[in-house]
């Protein structure tokens, strides 16, 4: 995570989630938004081409084609 987010994963904010991996999609944006009040998680596939760009309330969930997390989710 960057320094540039700390507002959104300020004390008590989770700011990664690695224990989502192998985790439902559904399930693991549910888990970070309910975890995280200041961010919104969104599914996306461990195949897409995002920009480099940090967002602070945005966490990317990363699925394969059976809709299952892949990557560690975190703030940004």
């Amino acid at each position: 995570m960057s320094d540039v987010c700390q507002d959104t994963a300020g004390e008590g904010m989770k700011s990664s989630w690695p224990e989502l991996v192998g985790k439902r999609a559904e399930e693991a944006k549910d888990i970070i938004d309910r975890e995280n009040t200041k961010v919104k998680a969104e599914i996306i596939s461990e195949d897409a081409i995002v920009l480099a760009v940090v967002v602070c309330e945005r966490v990317y969930v990363r699925v394969n084609d059976c809709g299952i997390v892949t990557q560690t989710p975190f703030v940004g």
